[in-house]
């Protein structure tokens, strides 16, 4: 591929400009802030599942900007080495522990002002392989978890859900927060479960919880996932292995995981009045793409390799998502396109950053656990 230099970061899009013009409400949200838990207290925010593929972008957003870090994580996927980089920061602290624990929790909310809830068994096939330890985990440990933080004087609790939850959308409908939830898999199915019960809790909880639903991620983080689409399509196709693509059509959003942890400092940073018992689609528009435009904007980059194509896969979701509500309410707007992700991933194969993924699958992708 012969790629020498990094592709530009996109920080220079509209991303800043938009959050810009809600300076004074986040001004306010942090005056509020200091006048409840002090003016020199310092945010501390515990990231359950904070060692996966998205919790390392969200810890190092949050470091950057002055906000320290807790990350409760039992390391399913043997994936301790992810957090490494980040572990020397002084306002980073990691407690080996289960969600579902009470006494880890009660460890991991130690002088925590903020929860941001990651942690799980995420995605359809890791699911469908473990079922039991998918119950386990993704409701009863999550609503164990949601019900042991009330009492304790917290202020925010973002709850990462899924744009999954749609399942199957009319075509040219837009999946919005209002839309009927359909889910077509144990791992949406306990998502839908753990938003009706997390809203189930207004007038009863001490804290504001607000749900994301995040599209599907992609883009390069400490703890690399290879068996998401556009990371998977882009490395497959980079090799020059023969790429087979179920259902070309069928439609998805994507979002970069850089986006994920801005997006989730913009909410704790955002009025609390704006985001309590709130639902946002997290993605944008512009990264609404089928699986056929994925393959093609990486053929762009790499001509001439070999795709197949079927139908009827054992996935039949199919759904467009609208982002209009996280723009006119949050005034966030996405920095990373597609393109971008997949040129980041050329860049750090070409320059052999990712050689080790076949001799460590578990690590790369949700595919065995080590640990339940």
């Amino acid at each position: 591929m012969n790629t020498p230099f990094k592709p530009p970061h996109p920080a220079a899009r509209s991303g800043d400009a938009a959050i810009s013009k809600n300076a004074l409400g986040i001004a306010a949200e942090a005056e509020r802030f200091a006048a409840r838990f002090g003016a020199d207290r310092q945010r501390r925010v515990l990231i359950v599942g904070g060692a996966g593929y998205i919790g390392g972008p969200v810890a190092s957003e949050l470091l950057r900007h002055g906000v320290a870090v807790t990350n409760l994580d039992l390391l399913v996927y043997n994936h301790q080495s992810a957090m490494m980089g980040a572990l020397p920061h002084p306002d980073y602290d990691f407690v080996f522990g289960d969600m579902g624990n009470p006494d880890d929790l009660d460890r991991a909310l130690e002088d925590v002002t903020d929860v941001v809830i990651l942690g799980g068994l995420v995605g359809d096939p890791i699911t469908k392989k473990f079922p039991a330890e998918a119950h386990k985990v993704n409701d009863v440990a999550v609503e164990t978890c949601i019900d042991h933080l009330n009492g304790r004087g917290l202020n925010k609790v973002i709850f990462v859900s899924t744009c999954s939850n749609y399942g199957l959308m009319d075509e040219g409908t837009l999946a919005r927060e209002d839309s009927p939830l359909t889910p077509l898999s144990l791992y949406a199915e306990s998502k839908v479960a753990i938003e009706k019960h997390l809203l189930s809790q207004e007038g009863k909880v001490d804290y504001s919880p607000t749900i994301l639903r995040f599209a599907t991620a992609f883009g390069l983080a400490p703890r690399m996932r290879f068996d998401l689409t556009v990371n998977e399509f882009t490395r497959e196709l980079a090799l020059d292995k023969e790429l087979l693509v179920y259902d070309a059509d069928t439609w998805r959003p994507y979002c970069h995981v850089s986006d994920f942890g801005r997006l989730i400092r913009h909410v704790l940073e955002f009025p609390v009045d704006e985001v309590a018992f709130e639902v946002f689609n997290a993605g944008s528009d512009a990264n609404n793409h089928t699986k056929q435009s994925i393959v093609d904007l990486v053929l762009t980059r790499l001509p001439d390799r070999k795709v197949a194509y079927k139908s009827n896969s054992t996935d039949p979701r199919n759904y467009r998502v609208s982002f209009q509500k996280l723009h006119d309410k949050l005034g966030f707007e996405c920095r990373y396109t597609v393109e971008d992700g997949i040129d980041e991933i050329l860049w750090a194969l070409d320059a052999h950053l990712l050689d080790e993924v076949e001799e460590r699958r578990s690590f790369f992708g949700n595919y065995e656990l080590t640990r339940s």
